[in-house]
C-alpha cells in the first residue's frame, strides 16, 4: 500500500516537473516569436527610408535586436528609429545612439533618462552630434553616480532606492557638482538617517550653488576647492549649503574688489591707444580699424591731393 502511494506521489511530481518545463519552453518560444515579429516591424520601418544602404539597414536592425534582447522596450526602440528617419540621422549616428543605450543597460543603470534626452533632442531638432554628446555625457555621469553608490555600500551603509539615487546624483554631476562632494553627501546623509527626499533636496541645492559659482566666473578647480572646504567644515549635511554660500559670497566679493582695482589701468591704456605707436594692438585687444590708423605713415610716398585735412586717417584699403 505504501509503495503504491509513493509511486503515485512520484508520478505526480514528474507530471508537475514536466508541466513546469512545458510552460517554460512555451514562454521562451512565445518571447522569441514576439521579438522576431518586432524585428520584422522594425525592418519594414527601416526599409521605408531610401537613405540607408542594405548594409546600413542591417546594421541598425542588428543594433535594435541587441536593445530588445537586453530588455529595452520595443516602443522606445521603434520611436528612436522612426524619429531618426524623420530627422535624417545617418545610420552610424543611429548605431552610436543605440550603443550608448545598450552599454548603459548592460551596466545595470537606468536608461529611461537617456531615452528621454534623445526624444527631447528629436523634438527640438537638435543636431545629431549634440544629441550623441549629451547622452554620452549623461551615461558617464550615471556610471560615476553608481560608483558613488557602490563605494558607500562597500563601507557598510544601507542605501534604499539605488536606481533613484543614481539618477539624483547623476543630475548633480551634470551640473558640475564635484563627485567628492556628492560622495560625502550620500555617506553623511545616510549615516544621519536622512531620507532619499532630503538627500535629493540638498543635491539639487548643490547643483544650484555650482551653477551660481560658474556664473560668477569661478573655474572648475576653484569650485571643487570651494566645495571641498565646505564639506570639511560641515559636521552634518544641513550645514554644507550654508558653508558653500558663505564661501561663494566671499569669493565674489574678493573678485569684485580685485576687478575694481584692475579696471582703471586697463581703461586708461585703451583710452591713450590712439596716440600710442609702441603698443601692439593684438596684445591689448584693439579693433582692426584702430590698427589701420598707421596706414598713412606706411604710404607716405603716395600723393594725397584730394584728401581733406579732417580725414588724415582714412580707412584701410579693401583688397
Amino acid at each position: 500500500m505504501k509503495l503504491k502511494k509513493n509511486k503515485n506521489k512520484m508520478n505526480l511530481y514528474l507530471i508537475a516537473v514536466l508541466a513546469i518545463l512545458s510552460l517554460t519552453i512555451s514562454a521562451f518560444s512565445a518571447e522569441t516569436a514576439t521579438i522576431d515579429e518586432q524585428l520584422e516591424q522594425l525592418k519594414s520601418i527601416i526599409g521605408s527610408s531610401s537613405s540607408y544602404s542594405a548594409f546600413q539597414s542591417r546594421m541598425i536592425l542588428n543594433s535594435a535586436q541587441d536593445l530588445l534582447e537586453s530588455g529595452i522596450p520595443f516602443e522606445d526602440t521603434k520611436r528612436i528609429i522612426e524619429n531618426s528617419i524623420e530627422e535624417a540621422f545617418d545610420a552610424y549616428s543611429v548605431k552610436k545612439v543605440f550603443d550608448v543605450i545598450l552599454e548603459t543597460q548592460q551596466d545595470g543603470l537606468p536608461t529611461e533618462t537617456l531615452i528621454n534626452k534623445i526624444n527631447e533632442g528629436f523634438a527640438k531638432n537638435v543636431n545629431k552630434s549634440v544629441i550623441i554628446s549629451v547622452i554620452s555625457t549623461k551615461a558617464d555621469n550615471l556610471k560615476k553616480a553608481n560608483e558613488i553608490l557602490n563605494e558607500a555600500r562597500q563601507e557598510g551603509l544601507e542605501i534604499n532606492g539605488g536606481e533613484e539615487m543614481v539618477e539624483i546624483l547623476a543630475d548633480s554631476l551634470e551640473n558640475d557638482v564635484p563627485q567628492e562632494s556628492l560622495s560625502w553627501l550620500l555617506k553623511t546623509g545616510t549615516s544621519e538617517g536622512k531620507s532619499i527626499e532630503e538627500i535629493s533636496e540638498i543635491s539639487e541645492e548643490l547643483s544650484y550653488l555650482s551653477l551660481m559659482a560658474t556664473d560668477s566666473g569661478l573655474s572648475p578647480e576653484e569650485i571643487s576647492l570651494l566645495f571641498k572646504k565646505a564639506t570639511e567644515n560641515s559636521s552634518n549635511i544641513g550645514e554644507i549649503c550654508e558653508n558653500i554660500q558663505a564661501s561663494l559670497d566671499a569669493e565674489i566679493s574678493t573678485a569684485k574688489l580685485e576687478g575694481g582695482e584692475g579696471k582703471p589701468s586697463t581703461t586708461s591704456d585703451s583710452e591713450t591707444l590712439p596716440t600710442s605707436t609702441t603698443e601692439s594692438p593684438v596684445e591689448i585687444g584693439e579693433t582692426p580699424t584702430q590698427e589701420a590708423g598707421e596706414a598713412p605713415t606706411e604710404t607716405d610716398s603716395a600723393p594725397e591731393p584730394s584728401t581733406p585735412p579732417a580725414e588724415e586717417a582714412p580707412s584701410p584699403p579693401e583688397n
